[in-house]
């Protein structure tokens, strides 16, 4: 059996870096591992953060787009069932765009699949510096990846003052209890920045677990959920990117803006990777990237983003 572990997250509190942290622990560990990237949108930035990870012992798949969630669904089922016959180790899944972390159990319970994998690890990861407000939906989405958590990080913790800290832990058990699940979550949380995870760290987390937990379902099908607008090749540069997204960010009439993420290139013609939330803007250099910008939020109005990035 392929143990097969989920990393959940919200609004870049940063999966992708604690994929790439996990997934070089469990190689040094001597490990075949395969990635699942499962993006609902058209361009998965994601996947280029993790190409540095490729070789021998690791392969990166890919989910992209789908004319719904029900195709979506399908492809996401025929990849694991593919990447069920490579022989890995471990298989650690990224769901963007899957919203139901019962699809994730139920899937894995479907022939062939249950005679392949068996579940590992479910670990969250929280910006402790979770925002204050945020919509009914968006507490349950966050709520319904704790509740399964074995472990949830608190990311970018060394940041955080302990009231943040303490604030985003209360957030948490508050969701929680919204949706009539019994779970209170202390002892599962690790209070952490991703850079400073240590291989004592990992060991834990590698056989963190997961528990099920029962609690009120939101039918997302009837809700709008989060939207992903894609810019491609607009007139954004190093020098004028932090100044337009935050504009965005704090225009009410863009949305309910929560996370910009992309690629610009420097005055060298190097890419960077931007990563912003209403916490902060950062830019990373990055060996490969692409001339694209994503806006993720509630209720975006892409014509008012748009006219933000077509300025001069």
């Amino acid at each position: 059996m392929v143990k097969i572990d989920l990393i959940t997250g919200f609004l870049g509190a940063g999966k992708t870096t604690f994929i790439k942290k996990y997934a070089q622990y469990l190689l040094d560990k001597g490990m075949q591992i395969g990635i699942l990237e499962n993006d609902f949108g058209a361009v998965n930035v994601d996947m280029m953060l993790l190409q540095n990870l490729m070789g021998d012992n690791c392969e990166l798949e890919m989910i992209s787009g789908g004319c719904d969630k029900e195709t979506h669904r399908r492809r996401f089922r025929t990849k694991l069932i593919s990447m069920g016959m490579c022989g890995y180790d471990r298989v650690i899944v990224e769901p963007s765009g899957i919203f139901d972390m019962d699809e994730f159990f139920d899937v894995l319970r479907d022939e062939p699949l249950d005679q392949w994998y068996e579940i590992g690890n479910v670990i969250t990861i929280v910006d402790a510096k979770l925002e204050e407000e945020m919509s009914e939906e968006a507490n349950y989405l966050l709520a319904s990846e704790a509740a399964y958590a074995g472990r949830i990080i608190l990311s970018h913790a060394d940041e955080a003052t302990e009231e943040q800290k303490s604030h985003t832990i209360q957030h948490l058990n508050k969701a929680l209890e919204q949706i009539q699940c019994k779970r209170r979550l202390e002892k599962e949380i690790l209070c952490k920045s991703l850079p400073n995870l240590s291989q004592a760290d990992f060991e834990e987390l590698l056989n963190c677990g997961y528990v099920m937990e029962n609690y009120r379902k939101m039918d997302m099908e009837e809700q709008k959920g989060f939207d992903s607008l894609y810019f491609m090749n607009e007139n954004v540069t190093e020098d004028n990117i932090q100044e337009i997204v935050k504009k965005i960010m704090d225009d009410p009439e863009c949305g309910s803006v929560f996370r910009v993420k992309g690629f610009v290139k420097n005055a060298e013609d190097k890419w960077l990777q931007l990563n912003a939330t209403h916490n902060e803007i950062t830019m990373q250099p990055i060996e490969v990237g692409q001339e694209v910008l994503i806006v993720i939020g509630e209720k975006l109005q892409e014509d008012k983003i748009k006219s933000y990035l077509k300025q001069e």
